[in-house]
């Protein structure tokens, strides 16, 4: 029983022994072209980070290179990226490592490819190596190897300012605010245009009584069809009552339904009554 218990054991030790895990090695940040003066390189290791900040400037690219390795040996991963992290936002962005077959991984960063919310960052950036592959028993690495603090130069033509993106949500209330109302004209115009139409009506009698107009005949229309006659001319009253209503402050709905009601009536009514001033024409009375 002892035995096969201490088989047991001795086959979890071995699996657990076959389990592999990423990792790295000849890892160092380079900041800055070959040619440059400036250039800075840093070494770090996957136990023992940068212990200085890179500072990485607006002129000059930020170079990372590394042989990644699964348990020792060299070796291409599935996922291979550098992930800059703004700490106080907890914001990432992520950067893919360039890797060949021999492990051999690159990737180059310039201040313009980092969001805005990173490039304005005041406080330094946390750099992660992340290496991962397919597989259960295949243990990834992750873990932060250095810092990068953000330094633009002050000639810098385009400040960098950040503008928060249109997201859909609640809105603040929307208070219409309607124009006033037409209003009448001033009165002297109104008085003027009034004074002009009772001057015609003079000169409408004047016309009358030069064709001849008989008002004898009123007796007459009104004996044969004096409700026609009537309701008639009531109606053509009722008309202009309408329009002053109109032009003294009703709306264009107040007045639509009254004029259809008064042209109705007009019609019928006028119908009758010119009926029975055709029939007299038509006996020679008038």
């Amino acid at each position: 029983m002892r035995f096969l218990h201490s088989l047991l054991l001795l086959a979890a030790a071995g699996a657990a022994q076959a389990a592999s895990s990423w990792g790295f090695d000849d890892a160092s940040v380079v900041v800055g072209s070959k040619k440059s003066a400036d250039r800075s390189v840093i070494k770090f290791s996957e136990t023992s980070p940068a212990s200085e900040p890179v500072s990485f400037g607006s002129s000059e690219p930020l170079k990372v290179l590394l042989t990644a390795k699964e348990n020792g040996k060299a070796k291409r991963p599935h996922q291979a990226f550098l992930v800059l992290r703004e700490p106080a936002s907890g914001l990432e962005a992520p950067f893919p490592f360039t890797v060949k077959d021999n492990g051999k991984a690159v990737v180059e960063i310039k201040q313009a490819d980092l969001p805005i919310q990173l490039a304005i960052s005041p406080e330094p950036l946390q750099a992660s190596v992340v290496l991962a592959s397919f597989g259960a028993s295949s243990a990834g690495f992750q873990g932060t190897v250095f810092d990068i603090e953000v330094a633009r130069a002050a000639d810098d033509v385009k400040p960098l300012v950040y503008e928060k993106p249109l997201r859909y949500g609640k809105l603040e209330e929307i208070h219409h605010v309607f124009r006033t109302g037409d209003k009448t004209p001033p009165k002297i115009v109104s008085v003027v245009f009034a004074l002009a139409v009772v001057v015609t009506v003079p000169g409408i009698v004047v016309g009358w009584f030069a064709l001849d107009a008989n008002l004898a005949h009123l007796s007459t229309a009104l004996g044969k069809a004096p409700i026609s006659h009537i309701v008639f001319f009531g109606s053509v009253v009722a008309m202009e009552g309408v329009f002053f209503l109109y032009y003294v402050g009703w709306n264009l709905f107040q007045v639509l339904p009254l004029m259809g009601a008064v042209g109705l009536v007009s019609f019928l009514s006028g119908t009758r009554a010119l009926g029975e001033v055709q029939s007299r024409r038509l006996a020679g009375e008038r």
